[in-house]
């Protein structure tokens, strides 16, 4: 994990090497280029692609103001799977998502029992977990690992700051 970093606009070249590795000429992954636009707000991703093969992908975080009561959540598939569904109370709320694809729901603000299902189907192959969707904030959650290796995980991260003007403030009776 590295970051957050602050970046003046522009394409960043970027490749992965094994944390050992003492040659750096072959990347495990890329180089990749991420082209960053001034004022965007992004997440670079290493993953695994649905096959299982090691690749990247650059997701702009959604970061427009949520309503009053509200936060976002974002779900990002970049796990060696097939499409997927995304459950809440056992119910598909996110249908086919399929690998590097993400789905954002602005939800008020609670905490939410999520679970990863293959496509079409209602048995977790992934939780259900417990996602706490807050006011103001996008709540990201990353569905990663592989599904023939039984180690699929979820890994989340937030962007903050979200929040609305409110429509009104409650004001007393003199």
């Amino acid at each position: 994990l590295a970051g957050p970093l602050d970046l003046p606009a522009g394409t960043y070249s970027v490749a992965i090497t094994a944390p050992d590795a003492t040659d750096t000429s072959a990347p495990v992954i890329g180089p990749v280029d991420l082209p960053l636009e001034a004022g965007g707000n992004y997440t670079a991703a290493a993953h695994l692609d649905a096959a299982g093969e090691p690749t990247a992908t650059l997701f702009t975080n959604d970061t427009s103001p949520t309503a009053a009561g509200e936060g976002r959540l974002t779900v990002r598939h970049i796990a060696a799977a097939p499409a997927v569904d995304v459950l809440a109370g056992g119910t598909a709320v996110v249908s086919g998502l399929e690998n590097p694809d993400e789905s954002v729901l602005n939800l008020p603000a609670s905490t939410v029992s999520a679970a990863i299902a293959a496509a079409g189907t209602t048995e977790p192959v992934l939780g259900p977990v417990d996602v706490t969707v807050a006011e103001g904030v996008n709540t990201i959650a990353y569905a990663w690992g592989s599904l023939d290796a039984g180690n699929l995980a979820l890994a989340t991260q937030t962007v903050e700051d979200l929040h609305s003007a409110p429509a009104g403030v409650p004001g007393g009776q003199s």
